[in-house]
């Protein structure tokens, strides 16, 4: 679990961690929130302390997910020093859209919750039409101030990069978090990101567990002694992707790191890069237009997000 890889400015970002998306606790605005509570069988807090006791380091987290209060509980108790952790948070769209001075605050606020001084990794959570740029104006002061290692984003579209980068860098981002899995497996702006010297964080890298009976997968699976999952997972590492799956069960947190012990032959990474459909393409297209104004002002509507962007 201690692999790294260096990062553009020298960070060393670890390629296993724990992603804590929906893990105890669902935010109101997810499509898959209850009606009658927020909160799921297991705790943050509960579910962390297990994770630290299995040796992730390395914790996904994010403004949005309202849970970092219970994970910076669950660090405290578990005795594991800070310079031990790789601690990555994101700021929301309603915090972006209401300007640089609330960005700091939340960041102040998740380093309190999270009970550290400074973060490993901090990210514009999604390119805020009109907003993001001032924002990570903001993270490039933090960073500047010694207050974060690496500062980056999470589901920028190529367009969304070049605004920013034409805007101008202080500093230069390290990281853009996007889903990546061979059934969405977007080539051409994977390997713009790389060329241009950015680390690719995989979220979803288990497709939510909804595609652990495809055949494919199957099969592999079968012929290595694996898991669905470790298929995938493995799939992520040899492609040289940030992999932070998650899970509230301890049996699944052990399945998902055991990936560094086997080997995909080349034919058969071939065979996993060429499982997206065009209908993945589109269901992205529609996600990304939808979340890129969630939970600001403009909720619900298109205005300000950019209709032509590169989608494979």
């Amino acid at each position: 679990m201690n692999d790294t890889i260096s990062m553009r400015n020298g960070l060393a970002h670890p390629v296993l961690g724990y992603g804590t998306y929906k893990v105890g606790f669902v935010p109101e605005s997810s499509s898959t929130s209850s009606t009658v509570s927020n909160h799921t069988p297991h705790s943050a807090e509960e579910c962390i302390t297990d994770a630290l006791s299995l040796g992730y380091r390395f914790f996904e987290c994010a403004e949005f997910y309202n849970n970092e209060e219970m994970i910076g509980r669950a660090i405290k108790r578990s005795g594991v020093s800070r310079e031990d952790l790789f601690l990555c948070s994101k700021v929301w769209t309603s915090t972006i859209e209401r300007g640089p001075g609330e960005v700091r605050k939340s960041f102040e606020k998740t380093c309190h919750n999270l009970g550290t001084k400074y973060l490993d990794l901090y990210l514009i959570h999604w390119p805020v039409p009109g907003n993001h740029v001032q924002a990570y104006r903001e993270l490039e002061t933090l960073y500047q101030e010694g207050k974060v290692r690496g500062i980056g984003l999470s589901n920028y579209t190529i367009e969304d990069y070049l605004e920013l980068k034409d805007a101008g860098f202080e500093v230069e981002p390290v990281v853009n978090q996007i889903e990546i899995n061979p059934f969405l497996y977007r080539k051409n702006t994977i390997n713009f990101f790389k060329n241009e010297g950015i680390f690719l964080q995989s979220y979803r890298s288990l497709r939510n567990g909804k595609a652990m009976d495809h055949p494919v997968i199957v099969r592999l699976a079968k012929s290595h002694g694996r898991t669905s999952a470790q298929i995938l997972g493995r799939w992520c590492i040899q492609k040289g992707f940030g992999y932070f799956p998650k899970s509230d069960k301890k049996e699944r947190m052990i399945e998902n790191a055991n990936v560094f012990d086997f080997h995909l032959a080349d034919e058969e990474i071939e065979e996993l890069d060429c499982l997206t459909t065009s209908e993945a393409i589109n269901e992205f297209e529609a996600l990304y237009r939808k979340c890129v104004n969630r939970d600001t002002s403009k909720d619900g509507t298109i205005e300000g997000v950019k209709v032509d962007i590169t989608l494979n």
